[in-house]
């Protein structure tokens, strides 16, 4: 057993899924083998999908004590954007619900009832944007994804967690399924309300954990950042992070990738689709690499074959067309302004002791995460790394060392552990 899989052996966690009490404690039977969770202890909850049945959760998990889990499934790759198709959370006192913000779009009430408990929640990054669009915000939150990471695991999704920690075995065949399906399949709703049903027990376990490690303040600190963090801005200039673009060298032939990937972006979400599946990142790059001057010429492309109607093909090369007309003074920049130091690559002929700094900083974060347990970009981000070593403080003691990891976003954790091991490599001369 793990250190951490003693702390989930704690007989004050639950036994889940109907293992026999005597068979061990968590899912791990005599003989140390996962149990497989195969059905929700309550069973499948009906799907809410009206005002009424909404009301009666909300009363039910406002009602309810301790933490929430939560959790959201969304149509990547099938639908256009990243919109919640269901929303599923367990709470002590309350059992499991699971919600569609298809029919109940506006879930803030569900969000202020549960404004002072904790959300648990597995990779909470990815699940928050969603969830904040219809109306759920969080005030306090546990990562479990990242205090895994924190504590020390190789392997830190939510099956791998839940089967080292709790010694459970979740059924994972319907994480990459179109959610907006509707009616969702009866395997992929009990799926969904697995993925609940023992994330607050993951959580407590972990808690003890990091408790056991003295990591448990790092830790809060980083689920504060979570909780406390804006919505991310639109990201400029989307259409440059096409797949392939660094094939694509000429400004005439940007104009183009940025034409067509507007043109499929708008045509993605009318239809609310995958973009991908209206037209591929890499035939954007060939068309673009091409410049086909009529249709013809495009039809022979990748990703333009004959499947392709007369309509559609005549659509693209229409913006193909309209990058080839535009003045030089309006074709898109070689590079998009990036603020910050220049690629690490070219530090050593831009500034060799800039470079030197790097390396020697690197090398001190990579043994004070080996040494700690945990990912190198928990301890500090590479940016910020790369940031203080590229415009160090005129001071390089560890006072302005501090101040500066400060100012880039570094927690205070974060900066009681590295400032000493990065103000010693700051000094280090140029060979």
């Amino acid at each position: 057993m793990t250190d951490a899989q003693e702390t989930a052996a704690d007989s004050s966690l639950r036994t889940t899924g109907g293992a026999p009490p005597d068979e061990g404690v968590a899912g791990v039977s005599v003989e140390g083998t996962p149990t497989p969770l195969l059905e929700p202890r309550d069973g499948i909850p009906p799907v809410v999908a009206d005002p009424d049945a909404l009301a009666q959760v909300i009363a039910a998990f406002a009602a309810g004590t301790g933490p929430v889990a939560v959790d959201a499934e969304r149509a990547s790759g099938y639908r256009y954007g990243q919109r919640a198709y269901l929303v599923q959370l367990r709470r002590e006192g309350a059992g499991s619900a699971l919600i569609d913000p298809v029919a109940c779009p506006d879930l803030s009430g569900l969000g202020e009832a549960l404004a002072g408990a904790e959300w648990v929640l597995h990779a909470a990054t990815q699940d928050l944007p969603c969830l904040r669009e219809i109306g759920m915000v969080p005030s306090a939150v546990f990562d479990t994804e990242l205090a895994g990471r924190l504590a020390g695991f190789p392997r830190v999704g939510l099956g791998a967690m839940v089967e080292s920690v709790l010694g459970y075995v979740l059924e994972k065949g319907h994480s990459a399924v179109d959610w907006s399906t509707r009616p969702l399949p009866e395997p992929w709703l009990r799926y969904a309300a697995l993925d609940v049903e023992l994330l607050v027990d993951l959580r407590d376990a972990l808690e003890k954990e990091l408790d056991r490690q003295g990591k448990l303040e790092w830790a809060r600190e980083e689920f504060d950042a979570i909780a406390s963090a804006p919505p991310a801005p639109p990201r400029k200039d989307p259409w440059r992070r096409t797949s392939g673009m660094h094939k694509v060298r000429r400004r005439r032939q940007m104009a183009v990738v940025r034409e067509l990937w507007t043109a499929r972006d708008r045509i993605a979400q009318r239809r609310d689709v995958s973009p991908g599946k209206v037209l591929s990142d890499g035939a954007i790059v060939e068309a673009a690499l091409a410049l086909p001057p009529n249709v013809h010429a495009l039809t022979a492309l990748p990703g333009f074959g004959h499947r392709m109607g007369r309509r559609q093909l005549e659509q693209w090369q229409t913006a193909v067309d309209r990058a080839r007309a535009l003045p030089d003074a309006e074709l898109p920049q070689p590079g998009q302004a990036v603020a910050g130091p220049p690629p690490p690559r070219s530090w050593a002929d831009r500034d060799p002791a800039a470079a030197a700094r790097l390396s020697a900083a690197r090398a001190a974060v990579s043994a004070l995460a080996e040494r700690l347990g945990m990912p190198q970009e928990n301890l500090i981000t590479p940016d910020t790394v790369r940031r203080l070593c590229w415009e160090p403080p005129a001071d390089l003691s560890v006072t302005s060392v501090t101040s500066a990891l400060a100012a880039y976003g570094a927690r205070p954790w974060q900066i009681s552990q590295v400032a000493p091991a990065l103000a010693t490599a700051l000094a280090t001369p140029a060979p």
